[in-house]
């Protein structure tokens, strides 16, 4: 059964328990948790207590991303990954997303991959990795990441895909999840336009179906082929001005969702 999420950072910048209360009124049927500088997110028993009293439970922890959690338990990205799938662990999470390292992060670049697959070993977790995205500046592309940003082309085993992020590195989101295959595990669920400025990125997060993304076709074909994966909502409600405007549009993506994995009628 696919079982449809919330990403915690849906709220933002709302606290963590908002998070939970929101996903739980709006019908999520569980939530992902990304790790930030606010302590309940790094809290195992604090976590299962807002499991447990909103009854939902935790289907997966991301990891730290640098630019906003550059010191949460410690600075070594490494640390951070491990941590990240303890956490999962203690919380009956069964993924950890993981975005791709920075260039400059040398050493943890270097063995990244061998990271992901010596924890995959030893937690029996998923630990998926999640699609980025080219940079560019001056006009000229930019390796911002390493391995890279376009997992199909790493040898790890599970990966996360992100539709804003597809829709960023004008890579088709249908292409790559047929290109994935069994290693596809998890899914952001959101849309995109592929805009970007000089030096600067615009990932949306739009509203799926309001980008130009086929989101619908990706749902139905892991629908149709008995994906079991969980697909999490990731988008951007921070121009909703009250909660009810919020609940709505976080309404609106999971009724999305649900309609496009629904079996096809039988003629």
């Amino acid at each position: 059964m696919i079982r449809i999420g919330m990403s915690s950072t849906c709220v933002y910048p709302l606290p963590l328990e908002d998070a939970f209360r929101v996903a739980r009124t709006a019908g999520y049927d569980g939530i992902e948790v990304m790790v930030t500088r606010d302590e309940t997110t790094q809290d195992a028993a604090a976590l299962s207590a807002l499991s447990e009293r909103y009854s939902l439970p935790i289907l997966s922890i991301h990891a730290p991303v640098l630019l906003l959690t550059h010191f949460v338990w410690g600075r070594d990205p490494r640390v951070k990954l491990e941590k990240s799938a303890e956490l999962a662990a203690q919380v009956n999470a069964s993924t950890v997303v993981v975005h791709p390292p920075f260039r400059w992060q040398a050493g943890y670049a270097e063995d990244f991959l061998d990271i992901v697959r010596e924890l995959t070993g030893s937690t029996g977790l998923q630990i998926a990795v999640e699609n980025m995205f080219p940079w560019k500046i001056g006009g000229r592309g930019v390796k911002a990441y390493s391995p890279g940003w376009d997992p199909t082309l790493m040898d790890c085993e599970a990966v996360t895909l992100d539709f804003s992020h597809c829709a960023l590195s004008g890579h088709d989101s249908l292409a790559m999840a047929t290109a994935l295959g069994q290693r596809l595990r998890h899914v952001h669920l959101c849309d995109g336009s592929g805009s970007q400025g000089e030096g600067r990125v615009f990932d949306e997060h739009l509203l799926p179906g309001r980008g130009r993304e086929p989101v619908a076709e990706v749902l139905r074909q892991l629908a149709s082929s008995g994906w079991s994966g969980s697909i999490v909502a990731e988008v951007n409600t921070r121009t909703a001005r009250s909660e009810p405007t919020r609940l709505q549009l976080l309404a609106e993506t999971l009724a999305f969702a649900r309609e496009h994995i629904r079996p096809s009628p039988v003629a």
